[in-house]
């Protein structure tokens, strides 16, 4: 394997349905990782419930990476067929490579256009020599080879995933892969790839998906209820077996209004709860989270944002719930809401959002999306957070229970049904401090300050958001927009800038004060988010008062952010 190769890679796999794309995706992704490589998959599909055209999107480096680059170094294409639908999402360029099948016909336009160097792999005459060959193990061989992997860490892998289940498949895939690299090796080789002498941490392979459920289970979650929605579902099969080694249970409700109702039930009942879904789920949650936040029950709702509005681009990512989740309930409904910066931070946001609800008692909205929540990542192992405050709950004492009581915290004790003396209503009308219904104008303006007054008076700590360097120039994000900005401002402070990120994790309630403090000195302000109309600038107006010149940089999804186009926002002012 060559000593010599550039810090990242990036390679994607393309073709039709039942071509294994996903498949050796995943496989290259565990060879890297065993070779101590970090490593980024995400998948685009288009619109089809099962089959149809997939691309499997990947970039490997030497350092940790939670974004893709500017361009692809390397595609290989199991056919041609519908690849034109990803043209915007496989950026290539001139140094870019393109291994293709000559049978599978003429490039696609964007591929010409791009300049990039094709050459030419007979994949299927190849996998056709092995009985039971697969095209994409031949298609990994080559790839492995042109960029600098050896063989033996591919084949690794595919025993490592299919070994005990397939004891052939290893062998009919060894003889694939060498048949590929074999092909391959009397072509000019594209960008390489070195991996490290030694592994120097614990590395996990995750998905964002994966690392939500397990934050949550750390927090405390023990009772799931869901309907299952893309991009969402990964969270709650992982979660289905997981909760019943540490004696919780998931529940498949009916639909998206069977599942919030179930959760608000179950969190009465003293059992931490959560749901997951996407926009349009989280649209038909909003009336149950009013009867939440009014009577004062903890839950977590996890949105994987998806493109909308309505069924919109289901397999696609935009930060575009962000009005939703911080306004979409009637009435005066405090209530919080954070959201994750890359896949790694997944597991601390929904731990730390299952410590909010339990300790505030009221629900935390969580706004993961597409792109990190079905992105699977090789990442250093997180640290361990310990988030010790729990619900606060009535054990007995003194008479009357006062269920609503207006303590200085705004947090009152919850007392577990069949506690003796706890009894008292919990429904979504207004109510003095017992809980019982009440039409009196003293009742609803005291609970609606003692709602307010315990999200005010909580102390977030430094989770708020991520604050990182300094200088006269700065960038406010949030969500997944994070990882391509902070590629961007470590290359522009390789020239010399000076350049602060502050990507908020919690959204809702706004911190004015803290905000100020992080922006002190700055000159001027970038605010950079995937929403076509700007709604994260927006509420940043209406809640913060930003210094200096102020530029909103914002467009809609699908397709991603690169670290390229930020650099020439913060070039240019984003002019």
């Amino acid at each position: 394997m060559t000593q010599t190769g550039q810090e990242t890679i990036s390679v994607v796999l393309t073709g039709s349905g039942g071509a294994g794309v996903m498949t050796a995706g995943q496989t290259l992704l565990d060879a890297a990782a065993s070779l101590g490589l970090y490593g980024l998959m995400t998948r685009s599909t288009g619109p089809q419930i099962r089959g149809g055209e997939a691309a499997a999107l990947l970039r490997f480096g030497r350092r940790p990476v939670l974004s893709h680059g500017d361009r692809f170094d390397l595609l290989v294409a199991l056919d041609f067929e519908n690849i034109s639908r990803f043209g915007a999402e496989i950026p290539l360029g001139a140094s870019s490579v393109v291994i293709a099948d000559p049978a599978a016909g003429d490039p696609p336009e964007f591929v010409v256009a791009s300049g990039a160097r094709i050459v030419h792999v007979e994949l299927a005459k190849l996998a056709k020599t092995i009985p039971g060959g697969r095209i994409s193990m031949v298609a990994l061989g080559a790839l492995a080879q042109m960029i600098g992997l050896p063989e033996s860490a591919i084949v690794g892998a595919v025993a490592a995933s299919v070994g005990k289940k397939k004891p052939d498949a290893i062998v009919t895939s060894e003889k694939a892969v060498a048949l590929g690299a074999a092909a391959a090796a009397t072509l000019t080789p594209g960008a390489r790839i070195a991996a490290p002498d030694r592994l120097d941490s614990e590395r996990w392979s995750i998905t964002g998906n994966e690392a939500t459920g397990y934050g949550a289970i750390k927090g405390g979650i023990r009772f799931v209820a869901g309907y299952p929605i893309t991009p969402a579902t990964e969270i709650l099969e992982w979660m289905a077996p997981t909760l019943r080694q540490c004696g919780g249970v998931l529940v498949q409700a009916e639909d998206e209004l069977a599942s919030i109702n179930m959760i608000i039930g179950s969190s009465f009942g003293g059992a931490p709860s959560l749901t997951a879904t996407a926009g349009p789920g989280l649209s038909l949650m909003i009336e149950s989270l009013g009867l939440a936040v009014a009577s004062e029950t903890p839950l977590v709702v996890v949105d994987v944002m998806r493109s909308g509005p309505s069924t919109g681009i289901a397999t696609k990512s935009e930060q575009s719930d962000l009005n939703i989740a911080v306004n979409g309930l009637h009435g005066d409904a405090p209530h919080v809401v954070v959201a994750p910066t890359d896949v790694s931070d997944c597991l601390l946001t929904a731990q730390w959002a299952t410590h909010l609800a339990e300790s505030l008692q009221t629900p935390v909205i969580m706004l993961s999306d597409q792109s990190i929540g079905q992105a699977r990542a090789i990442i250093d192992r997180p640290e361990d957070v310990a988030f010790t405050a729990t619900r606060d709950i009535w054990t007995g004492g003194e008479s009357p229970y006062l269920r609503y009581g207006l303590t200085d915290s705004g947090v009152s004790a919850m007392a577990i049904p069949g506690t003796p003396g706890g009894q008292h209503t919990a429904d979504g009308l207004t109510h003095n401090e017992r809980g019982t219904p009440s039409s009196q104008a003293h009742d609803h303006v005291a609970q609606l300050d003692k709602r307010q007054r315990k999200l005010e008076n909580f102390d977030y700590s430094d989770h708020w958001a991520e604050i990182d360097g300094d200088g006269e120039i700065a960038v406010v994000t949030w969500g997944s927009s994070t990882a391509p900005i902070r590629e961007a401002i470590a290359a522009a402070r390789d020239r010399g800038a000076k350049i602060k990120l502050i990507a908020l994790r919690l959204i809702a309630p706004a911190q004015p004060q803290k905000l100020a403090a992080a922006l002190a000195g700055v000159k001027r302000v970038l605010v950079i988010e995937q929403s076509h109309s700007g709604q994260f600038w927006r509420y940043l107006r209406a809640h913060y008062d930003l210094p200096g010149e102020v530029t909103p940089i914002f467009r809609s999804g699908p397709l991603p952010f690169r670290p390229g186009e930020i650099g020439g926002y913060l070039a240019h002012g984003g002019l």
